[in-house]
């Protein structure tokens, strides 16, 4: 499961309702960064065969099968303080993280 912090949910809800990015967050993992593997988020509203569907904290969050496997326990936070704005996945199997925040690896 990926669990959404409060401020995750409120920025999420402000995104999809000011600009109509869709009726969910889909979260995946792809190849890159300088740990090895980088995090993806965008807003969608078409399921795929694949997709595990998560609801938390009031939230609907997709990700594909293979990158579950990454991100079993993850919670999706917002951060809008000094280093950056934006979405912030705190992931408890991540072994590695760059200085960035963006790329991890396990």
């Amino acid at each position: 499961m990926i669990k959404v912090s409060d401020n995750a949910k409120t920025e999420a809800i402000r995104l999809m309702h000011n600009n109509k990015q869709g009726t969910f967050i889909r979260v995946g993992v792809k190849g890159g960064g300088c740990s090895g593997l980088m995090y993806d988020l965008d807003f969608d509203s078409e399921l795929k065969d694949d997709d595990k569907e998560f609801e938390d904290n009031g939230i609907k969050v997709v990700v594909d099968k293979k990158s579950f496997l990454y991100l079993i326990g993850t919670t999706l936070d917002f951060s809008g303080g000094l280093n950056g704005k934006g979405f912030v996945f705190i992931n408890p199997n991540a072994n590695r993280t760059c200085g960035c925040g963006e790329s991890f690896s396990i």
